[in-house]
This record gives C-alpha cells, structure tokens and sequence, in this order.
C-alpha cells in the first residue's frame, strides 16, 4: 500500500463534482491522477485545467489523464476512488476489472447502501473499501467545480458484514488511504467499519436529497418548513428502524438522538446548500433515489417494515425523472 501512496496512478471513476475535487486536490499533491467523466467537463480540463474553488482553497490543476471510458486507459492502477452515481455501479465495476492492478483497490465513495456488495462481488473481499463523503461541491461549469460544504471529515474503512475476516487486514489499507487524501488536503478518518457512517449519511441524503430536488429548495430552507420538517422526520424514523434490523451498529441510541445531530448540527453546517439530485433531475433526468430512499423501501420489504414516506418520496421522484425526461425529448 505504501508504494500505492508514493508512486501509484490513481484512477477518479466519476469526474463530477466530488471526483473531480478529489481528483484536484490528490493531483495538485503530487499524485499521477487520471480521471473518467463527461466529455465537454473533461475537454475543458484539458484545455485549460481543473479550476477548484471554495473550501478547500483556489487553484488550477492541470497534467491529468482524461477518458471518457476505462478503456481508454492504458495501464492498471493500484487505487480507484469511485465516484460514479449509484445506479452505474454494476457497468463502471464490470469496466474496470481489464485495468485494476492485481492488489489494486477500489473504494466506494458514493451515495447510499448496496454499492460495497457489488464490488466485492466482482472484486473480491479482500480489494473493496466504502467511503462517507459529507463535504458538497458543485460543477460551476466545464471544467471549473467549487467546495460550497465541508460538515466532517471523510470516514474510510471495510464493511464486516460483507466482508468478514478480510475486514481487520482492510483497516490498514484504509488508514492508508485516509493518510493520503489529509495530506492532500481533504480531511480523512478510517474506521473499522464504514456502514455506520454510510447508513448515518443515508439518514440525511433520505431526508433532505428528494424534498430538496422536488421543491428546488436548500436545506436550510427544509428544515424551516414545519410540514416538510414533518415529512423528513419520519422518513428518518423509517431509515432508522431498517438500519436496525440490518444490525448495523448506528452511533445513536434511536432516531431522536440522530434528529438532534440533523437539525443542531449537519442542517446547519450545510444550511444553503442545495442537493445534487436537484442538479442531476435538472441535467440528467435521473437520480440516485434507488440507492437512498428505494433502498430503505426495498429492505423494509425484506424485514417486514412499513416505509411509507420514503416510498413516496421514491416515487415522486421517479416521476420527476421521467417528466425531465420527455421535456428534454420534446425540447
């Protein structure tokens, strides 16, 4: 892992707002970085560099590797930071097992439960870590992307119930990693099991991403609103009670000991900061809904539960996608 930190290509699998701040700030260290993502985004980096704004400082990074595809890629890397929207997790990990070094790794970072599952399935136990990212950032335009939100440092680390006996050797590979991404800026903690953060993210993203992108409103904005307040609290009470049944070990004794921390702490830390499904319902016509709330609708299923709220927050946005996507047909 050690070479991986000194000398290693990394690879960014999804050079949107997120990748492409990780990508920057690990390439403006020092770091071989090369990046998959949208043609006119990368095509502007490659014109004129990667401008970073906001939070984390300004400046223009430029001398990555730019592809469309992986396999556009000509070599293999030892560490890839995916940050692909959920609903492409199946196609970007059947992409990159030609150029994933043999140890190489891959970590998750991305929204929702269930991507960790598929990677190990297709790479291994022993190759796979999750990331909770809770900083925001934004695609100001091709080629330019700002850090509008920093609420905690990035958490790193395996997943025991998926991964098992692998998981104590993976807290090394992880303490790596988060050593990395700090030294280049991005403040960055392992863990020894990531799910707790993943699913305490998946409270947040359940509550505020769908009412958010629906109503075209911040989150401060949510949280004022006693209706909409309502609505949030209980998808959060639906969130909470499947995450139980899952036996993961969430940091709060119940749903009002998280609500407490929401509406005190992360609400405001992030109070004009406006969700990423709103940007992905206005530019792509699709969202990651299924890996948030259908997520919490599909395990109450499973374990007996009602989810009432998160599936109708589920559907209204899938309708919400299919509207933009015969505007945008139309247009």
């Amino acid at each position: 892992m050690a070479r991986m930190q000194q000398n290693g290509p990394i690879l960014i699998a999804g050079a949107g707002a997120i990748g492409s701040v990780m990508g920057a700030m690990l390439r403006a260290a020092g770091h071989e970085v090369a990046m998959l993502g949208r043609r006119a985004h990368l095509d502007a980096v490659a014109r004129t560099g990667l401008r970073l704004t906001g939070l984390f400082g300004e400046r223009v990074v430029r001398g990555f590797t730019l592809a469309e595809r992986a396999a556009e890629l000509d070599r293999r890397f030892d560490l890839v930071l995916l940050t692909v929207k959920s609903y492409d997790t199946a196609a970007i990990a059947a992409e990159l097992s030609p150029i994933l070094a043999p140890d190489g790794l891959v970590v998750s970072m991305q929204n929702g439960v269930g991507n960790i599952e598929t990677f190990v399935e297709r790479f291994g136990a022993a190759r796979v870590l999750g990331g909770r990212v809770i900083f925001g950032a934004e695609m100001e335009s091709p080629g330019a992307v700002r850090v509008t939100v920093f609420a905690e440092p990035v958490a790193v680390g395996p997943a025991p119930y998926v991964q098992g006996e692998q998981s104590a050797r993976l807290v090394e590979r992880a303490r790596a990693v988060a050593a990395m991404l700090t030294q280049a800026g991005i403040p960055t903690e392992a863990c020894a099991d990531v799910m707790p953060y993943l699913w305490t993210k998946l409270f947040y993203n359940a509550a505020l991403n769908p009412l958010g992108a629906l109503l075209g409103l911040h989150y401060g904005a949510l949280a004022e609103d006693p209706d909409l307040r309502a609505i949030m609290n209980d998808a959060i009470d639906e969130a909470f009670a499947v995450a139980r049944r899952t036996n993961v070990a969430v940091p709060f004794k119940d749903a009002d000991a998280y609500r407490s921390v929401f509406y005190e702490k992360l609400v405001p830390s992030t109070f004009h900061h406006r969700p990423t499904m709103l940007y992905d319902l206005e530019r792509r016509g699709r969202t990651d809904v299924d890996a948030l709330n259908g997520k919490v609708v599909e395990l109450a299923e499973r374990f007996g539960l009602e989810a009432p709220v998160n599936r109708m927050l589920t559907r209204l946005v899938r309708a919400r996608e299919r509207l933009q996507k015969e505007k945008s047909e139309q247009s």
